[in-house]
């Protein structure tokens, strides 16, 4: 097999080819501010308290963060960026981001906006997969019962049943459609029981290719370890194993809480061990890719050219489709961008849904590009570097 060119993530043409010069000036707006965490901090604040006194700030916010992160506000108005990204062979994951539906109705109109982007996926050949939590069909309580091995009361048991009901509709219905679901990572204190459900639902509908998948957090000490144990068990029942991978998305919140119980932290000592875990466990996949098909969830660059490496290893092809990469709408279309150019499958998570219920969304994303080291910084830098090499190219 020809050794073929190495792809670079500084390439700023070919990131953010898809952003017109306006695009391009507001993603600058954007992340100059939350480069700079005492105004992001102030500017989330505000909105807050903005959305609270019902004050008409939801067409500013519109105009500003809510259309650099996410697709619109139905499955319909995110046409336009599904259709945008699909030019530059980059696929679209609906992501359904309302949150706080914390009722049975809530649950179960959840459980139908999904199906809806299931069928949009099966009617589109730019939204490779569908996505969601079980948190947003469950109520979290209910799962952290169970996960704590508590008796369960008649209510109880028949509210899970109505949980396991949901997301059995839901992946039969990815099934049907021969659309991929990807089942989202929630806190370890309620994630054993979101482990369960995804691998009955395995058992079931990945016989015969990997439709339902689980993802793994590998910022957790026992990610690699139950990644492993995961394809024991595919390998015993004769099925495929569907893994995302992520480094994590809760680390205060698991620290914290494991410092006032009492019970070890559940999370890597330090940024390097998750990495290292994280690489491990894209080795792991790559060496078991006859049975597991991968998506790499992941902003980092390192990680995503080191699989790149790990392909080729393995006379694996750009556009095998047991590899996958993601990363979020809005967020490191250097990676997205160079690794579509260069024949990779890669998908966009596309959050959509209307502005006010968005916005919890929104914070996270602000809070995280302010807090995660350099990521705002990196992004910050590509985008000027663009918007320089453009005003060069027109002179």
């Amino acid at each position: 097999m020809e050794t073929r060119p190495s792809v670079s993530f500084e390439d700023t043409a070919i990131a953010f080819s898809y952003k017109s010069d306006k695009e391009l000036n507001k993603a600058n707006f954007v992340f100059s501010v939350v480069n700079h965490p005492w105004i992001s901090a102030m500017a989330t604040s505000a909105v807050k308290v903005a959305l609270q006194l019902r004050l008409p700030v939801e067409s500013i916010i519109r105009t500003t963060v809510f259309e650099h992160f996410c697709g619109g506000e139905s499955i319909d108005k995110a046409a336009k960026a599904i259709e945008k990204l699909g030019q530059f062979h980059v696929g679209t994951i609906l992501d359904y981001s309302v949150e706080g539906e914390k009722t049975e109705a809530g649950f179960d109109a959840t459980v139908e906006e999904t199906l809806r982007t299931i069928d949009k996926a099966r009617q589109n050949k730019n939204i490779p997969f569908s996505v969601f939590k079980v948190t947003g069909l469950a109520d979290a309580e209910l799962l952290t019962k169970i996960q704590s091995k508590a008796k369960l009361s008649e209510e109880e048991e028949q509210a899970y049943k109505r949980v396991h009901d949901r997301v059995e509709k839901i992946c039969q219905a990815a099934y049907d459609a021969n659309v991929p679901v990807l089942v989202d990572a929630e806190e370890t204190w309620l994630q054993d029981p979101i482990d369960a459900l995804a691998y009955e639902m395995m058992r079931k509908f990945n016989q015969e290719r990997a439709i339902v998948f689980n993802t793994y957090q590998m910022y957790r000490t026992a990610s690699l370890k139950n990644l492993k144990e995961s394809l024991h068990f595919a390998a015993m029942h004769n099925i495929y194993l569907g893994a995302k991978l992520v480094r994590g998305a809760y680390m205060e919140k698991e620290r914290e809480r494991a410092k006032e119980n009492n019970y070890p932290d559940p999370i890597q000592p330090s940024k390097e061990a998750t990495d290292q875990a994280f690489n491990k466990a894209l080795e792991f996949c790559i060496d078991n890719k006859q049975r597991i098909t991968v998506m790499c969830g992941s902003h980092n660059d390192y990680s995503n050219l080191y699989l790149t490496v790990l392909m080729e290893k393995h006379s694996m092809n750009p556009n095998d489709t047991r590899v996958w990469f993601a990363q979020l709408y809005g967020m490191s279309d250097n990676i997205s961008f160079n690794l579509a150019q260069a024949g990779y499958n890669v998908a966009k998570y596309v959050p959509y849904g209307p502005v006010r219920s968005v916005m919890p969304y929104l914070f996270r994303r602000a809070q995280e590009n302010t807090s995660v080291a350099g990521q705002s910084s990196r992004e910050l830098t590509l985008i000027k570097k663009e918007v320089a090499r453009r005003a060069k190219a027109k002179n």
